[in-house]
């Protein structure tokens, strides 16, 4: 998922300069995209919170993907207000130059600029949340976590260490000394 959110960060970085903005059709596949996005990252939430596997705890998975969403959300509302302006130039281009207009124009590129600017930095927010989780989870590999202690599983492992029934009747030990009468 995280890498997803770069590429998306990284095609809506290249399609504008400070002198050009994309246009409806290429902004339309954007928008698509991080609605898409969006969508995927609270479906992993919805999959991981049905899940009933006793042995596993997706606790730390869910708060990853539910961090993410903030700056995700905040992608997706920067990107629709600059669609917005888009369709504004779009709807003027043809329209004769007025002072006014022309205003107006400077005004929507402007905005259009910000905000294109303010999406990729949250998409970048959301690669770096979704990254830094991914390397939290579950980081130490198996070999070196069967190397430690029983107890040493880290408390953001996704495995639960499997609770140890009580002993249903004392145990003996090997050895047991019968005990000694007083003369």
């Amino acid at each position: 998922m995280a890498r997803e959110f770069e590429q998306a960060g990284r095609a809506i970085a290249g399609s504008y300069t400070t002198t050009s903005l994309p246009d409806l059709v290429t902004a339309s596949r954007h928008l698509a995209a991080l609605t898409g996005l969006v969508r995927d990252l609270s479906d992993e939430v919805l999959v991981r919170t049905t899940d009933n596997d006793p042995g596993l705890d997706f606790g730390p998975v869910i708060a990853a993907y539910t961090s993410a969403s903030a700056p995700a959300g905040c992608a997706v509302n920067n990107y629709t207000e600059a669609f917005e302006q888009l369709g504004f130039l779009h709807r003027y281009a043809e329209a004769p130059a007025t002072a006014d207009l022309r205003d107006a124009r400077q005004a929507a590129f402007d905005v259009v600029q910000g905000r294109l600017d303010l999406t990729v930095d949250s998409l970048q927010e959301t690669f770096v949340t979704l990254r830094q989780a991914a390397d939290r989870i579950d980081g130490t590999p198996p070999r070196v976590l069967a190397a430690l202690s029983r107890s040493a599983r880290p408390a953001n492992s996704i495995y639960r260490v499997p609770a140890k029934l009580p002993a249903a009747e004392p145990s003996r030990l090997a050895y047991m000394p019968v005990a000694r009468h007083a003369r």
